[in-house]
């Protein structure tokens, strides 16, 4: 047992370690000029304040995986929730159905401490095939957005880092 312990620290020693603490920052429009991002059953202000700290956190995360002095600056330019606002009786509800796919165009500038290593402006992501997917974790805010967003990141910015 002890040397299998010993094994393990030597693994752990040897290995090459690499410092992630990446940085984002996330720039919003006016809400109202946005496709669709109505409430359901909320206020509208606090609706728009939920959506920006969750897309926020879920950018923050992603870019955990960035090297250390990496900053991932986003500026949203539109967006389209998954689903759609109708009536239900007294109440309004956000019904998901195929044909409403989620939708989000961003421009983004990823950067280190000696400059700009990828910039791309007007990028249109959407996933019309959103609902034919496995659904991991259903009951998380924005669940189809931030999975469009998480696959972005993996098939174009991290490819990028030097």
């Amino acid at each position: 047992m002890n040397s299998v312990k010993k094994i393990a620290m030597l693994m752990f020693i040897a290995l090459p370690s690499v410092v992630y603490a990446g940085e984002a920052q996330v720039k919003w429009h006016d809400f109202n000029d946005y496709r669709d991002v109505r409430p359901s059953n909320q206020a509208k202000g606090s609706y728009h304040k939920q959506i920006a700290k969750s897309i926020d956190e879920h950018f923050a995360k992603l870019s955990e995986q960035l090297p250390k002095n990496y900053t991932l600056k986003i500026e949203v330019t539109d967006l389209d929730l998954a689903g759609d606002v109708r009536y239900g009786g007294v109440n309004e509800i956000r019904v998901v159905k195929p044909i409403h796919f989620p939708r989000i165009e961003f421009n983004y500038v990823l950067s280190d401490e000696s400059g700009v290593v990828a910039q791309e402006d007007n990028v249109s992501l959407k996933d019309m095939g959103f609902m034919d997917k496995i659904k991991m974790g259903r009951d998380e805010a924005f669940y189809y957005e931030k999975r469009l967003l998480t696959e972005w990141f993996g098939e174009q910015v991290l490819p990028r880092i030097k």
